[in-house]
């Protein structure tokens, strides 16, 4: 099993000025991941510029959590859509080459 780095989550709330409960939010609407040791809380590093972009969705532009979840969702179709774009121009070149 792949060991995944970790940091406290109490020092991103304190670097990035906000409280655990919006990350305890991001957690329950399924958009970030939070492992708990012995008390603690602590936030995938891989993760990390997802959550940022979500802080500065909340404090920056003053979305709460079930907006931030609706941008989410969004912004994922927009990348799956991004994708199968690309798969199919590669599927099309396959077949502009024979021509």
């Amino acid at each position: 099993m792949e060991k995944r780095e970790i940091i406290p989550a109490s020092e991103f709330c304190i670097y990035h000025s906000i409280s655990w409960s919006f990350i305890a939010g991001l957690q329950e609407a399924g958009l970030v991941e939070v492992d708990t040791v012995e008390n603690q809380h602590y936030l995938y590093v891989d993760q990390l510029k997802t959550i940022e972009s979500l802080v500065r969705m909340h404090t920056e532009l003053e979305i709460n959590i079930e907006g931030i979840e609706a941008i989410a969702h969004l912004l994922q179709r927009v990348e799956d859509m991004q994708h199968e774009m690309q798969r199919l121009k590669q599927r099309l070149g396959l077949y502009e080459d024979d021509i």
